[in-house]
């Protein structure tokens, strides 16, 4: 699996995923273009042998403490092997690296695939957006992850200095 930073270049192979994957509310060129150059997000390409067969991206302006999944997609043939779940994780590793705290995104409630993916990862629902996917009138559910960050090496040392003073 390599996931890599998403570049214009890629444009054109992002988009044919995009129309692939939503056939009825893809996003337009223009609209993914000014997301992968926007400075406030962080887009990924996952690539096989050169090709890309999926990406996702994430908006988390640097200090902020929340984030959004902005989307994930990936060719049909490369569902349910993973590669999915790997993407979240990367985004939500950008989410962190930029200061988020918590991280929101929206799933057509007709895509159970991909709510159960959000739900392994710690997703829990919020809310609902009715009929917010158009024009096929599907809910959007809401949902929100605390995201739990990592100590720094430096308060690791003192949890480790404090322990070895505690058993001396």
């Amino acid at each position: 699996m390599t996931l890599r930073d998403a570049t214009p270049d890629d444009l054109d192979a992002i988009m044919a995923i995009e129309h692939r994957s939503f056939p009825t509310d893809a996003w337009s060129s223009q609209a993914m273009a000014l997301e992968l150059a926007s400075p406030h997000g962080r887009y990924l390409v996952d690539e096989i042998d050169g090709a890309i067969i999926g990406y996702g991206g994430v908006r988390a302006l640097e200090g902020s403490r929340d984030a959004d999944i902005q989307t994930i997609a990936l060719d049909a043939d490369h569902r349910g092997a993973g590669r999915g779940r790997a993407l979240l994780r990367a985004l939500l590793d950008a989410a962190g690296e930029r200061g988020a705290r918590e991280v929101f995104l929206e799933v057509r409630a007709d895509n159970p695939s991909a709510e159960g993916l959000y739900l392994s990862e710690g997703f829990e629902e919020i809310g609902r957006r009715p009929r917010y996917y158009q024009p096929d009138d599907v809910d959007a559910i809401v949902m929100r992850l605390a995201l739990q960050h990592p100590r720094s090496a430096h308060q690791d040392e003192a949890i480790t200095d404090a322990a070895e003073e505690a058993t001396a």
